[in-house]
């Protein structure tokens, strides 16, 4: 009798132990995929910027604009920068 409640002890301190890597597990994973978030936050709002200006329309008024050019390279720049900012206040970088 008091193998089998032995017994029965130690698959339970298995299955805590299984469940404590589980969730160490899951812990890692959500950093990795938080890193994998905040890297597309980062590159959409230019690589948007960069399809718009990619299209091959006939009118476009910014193109025929001086500063046109260096105001999308700004705004990429600026729409790049702003989430990593952010990112880093809220300690998540």
């Amino acid at each position: 009798n008091s193998l089998i409640e032995y017994t029965k002890y130690n698959f339970d301190r298995l299955d805590y132990i299984h469940n404590i890597f589980l969730g160490l597990l899951g812990i890692e994973q959500n950093k990795v995929v938080k890193i994998f978030t905040v890297v597309s936050v980062i590159f959409l709002p230019p690589t948007l910027i960069a399809s718009i200006y990619g299209m091959n329309f006939e009118f476009m008024p910014e193109l025929d604009w001086l500063f046109g050019y260096p105001f999308s390279l700004g705004l990429m720049l600026i729409s790049a920068i702003l989430p990593i900012f952010i990112f880093k206040k809220k300690g998540w970088l």
